[in-house]
C-alpha cells in the first residue's frame, strides 16, 4: 500500500478544484480587463526596454540613470509616433461618414456591373452582408481603441519605469525568499532571455513590415499611408491572420478612392509582405520555432482575444508561451505542456504515475 505518492496523482476531486479555480481566474481577468491590459502592455514595453537597460548597466551606468535614459528614449519615440498617427486617426474618423456613403455607392455599382455579366445580385442583399457602416465602423473602433491606449500613456510609462527599476533586484529578492543567496534559476533565466529575444525580434520584424506596407500604400496613392503602415505593424503581432486583417480597411479605402484594381493590389501587397515576413524572414531570424501546436496558436488567439480584446490577440503568443513554461515547471502539469506543444515531444518526460488512479487503502 503505497500512499506516499498520492500527492502526485490526479484524482477527480483535485481535477474539479483546479477546473473551478481556472474558471474563477478567467472571470476575474474578464472583469478586470482594463487593468490587466494596461499591465500586460507595460510588461511588453518593459521587455523591449530591458536589452538597452542591461547594456547601459554593463557600461557601468548607474541603475537609476540607465532607467531614466531608457524611459526618456521611449517617451520621445512614443511622442513621435503619436504625432504622426494621431493626425491620421483624427482625419480618418472625421471622413468616416463620407467614406461609408462612398462605400455604399461602390457596392451598388458593383451589383450593376455583376448584372451586366449575367449575375443578378440585389442591392439591398449586397449592402446587408457587406454593411459599410459595420466594416468602416470596425476600423474606426480599432483606431479609437489605440487612441485609448495612448491616453493611458503616463500610467503605462510609470509602470514600465518601476518594472525596469526592479529588473536587477528581482533575482536577489527571489533568492532571499528561498533562503539561498547562491540559488541559480537557469530555466527561468533562459525563459526570460528567450522571451525578450522573441519580443524584440518580433517588434523589429513588424516594424519592417509596417514600413513596407506604408511605402506600398504611398506608391498606390491610398490616403493615410502612415496609418495603414502602423496598423500593419500592430496587427502583424496577431498570428496567421494579422496580415490579412490589416489589409481590409486599406483595401476598402482604395476601393472608394481608386477603384477595384487598386483594392486588389493593396490586398496582394499586404499578403505578399505578410507571407515573406512570416515564412522567410521570421524563421531565419528567430531560429527555432515557438514549439506550439498550430491548433493551440489558433485557439489561443480566440481565447485571449475574446478575454482581453485587441491586446489579448496581439499578445496571445507570449501569454501562451508563458503558460506552457509554467506547466513545464511541475511534473503534475507537464502533460498539459505536451498538449500545448508541437509534435516534437522528445524533451518531455512525464511520470506515468500521475495518470493512475490512487489505490484505496486496505
Amino acid at each position: 500500500m503505497d500512499s506516499g505518492n498520492d500527492s502526485t496523482k490526479i484524482g477527480p476531486t483535485r481535477f474539479l478544484v483546479v477546473a473551478a479555480s481556472l474558471v474563477i481566474i478567467i472571470i476575474g481577468l474578464s472583469l478586470a480587463q482594463s487593468v490587466v491590459v494596461l499591465f500586460l502592455i507595460s510588461i511588453f514595453i518593459a521587455l523591449l526596454g530591458a536589452p538597452p537597460l542591461l547594456w547601459l548597466k554593463e557600461k557601468k551606468v548607474p541603475s537609476l540613470l540607465a532607467v531614466l535614459i531608457v524611459v526618456t528614449a521611449m517617451i520621445i519615440i512614443v511622442l513621435l509616433i503619436t504625432a504622426q498617427i494621431g493626425s491620421s486617426i483624427n482625419g480618418f474618423v472625421t471622413e468616416l461618414p463620407q467614406l461609408q456613403r462612398d462605400l455604399g455607392e461602390r457596392l451598388v455599382d458593383m451589383s450593376k456591373y455583376l448584372a451586366t455579366k449575367g449575375i443578378i445580385v440585389d442591392d439591398g442583399y449586397l449592402i446587408e452582408y457587406f454593411n459599410p457602416d459595420d466594416i468602416m465602423g470596425f476600423t474606426a473602433g480599432l483606431l479609437t481603441g489605440m487612441s485609448t491606449v495612448f491616453s493611458d500613456l503616463i500610467l503605462i510609462l510609470l509602470t514600465v519605469t518601476f518594472i525596469l527599476l526592479e529588473v536587477s533586484s528581482f533575482p536577489v529578492k527571489l533568492r532571499a525568499i528561498l533562503g539561498d543567496p547562491k540559488q541559480a534559476f537557469p530555466q527561468f533565466t533562459n525563459f526570460i532571455i528567450d522571451m525578450k529575444r522573441f519580443m524584440v525580434l518580433k517588434t523589429m520584424i513588424n516594424l519592417a513590415a509596417g514600413i513596407l506596407v506604408g511605402i506600398w500604400m504611398y506608391i498606390l496613392g491610398v490616403q493615410f499611408p502612415v496609418l495603414w503602415g502602423f496598423l500593419a505593424f500592430l496587427l502583424h503581432y496577431i498570428p496567421n491572420i494579422g496580415a490579412f486583417l490589416s489589409a481590409i480597411p486599406a483595401a476598402l479605402l482604395a476601393l472608394i478612392q481608386l477603384g477595384p484594381g487598386s483594392a486588389i493590389l493593396v490586398i496582394l501587397g499586404n499578403v505578399v509582405i505578410g507571407f515573406v515576413i512570416g515564412n522567410m524572414v521570421e524563421p531565419r531570424l528567430m531560429g527555432k520555432n515557438l514549439n506550439l501546436s498550430t491548433l493551440v496558436v489558433f485557439l489561443s488567439l480566440i481565447f485571449w482575444g475574446s478575454l482581453l480584446g485587441l491586446a489579448g490577440a496581439i499578445l496571445c503568443i507570449p501569454l501562451t508561451i508563458t503558460m506552457k513554461f509554467a506547466f513545464e515547471s511541475s511534473d503534475k502539469t507537464r502533460w498539459i505542456a505536451i498538449l500545448l506543444g508541437s509534435e516534437d515531444t522528445k524533451e518531455f518526460r512525464i511520470p506515468v504515475e500521475i495518470f493512475k488512479r490512487p489505490r484505496k487503502k486496505a
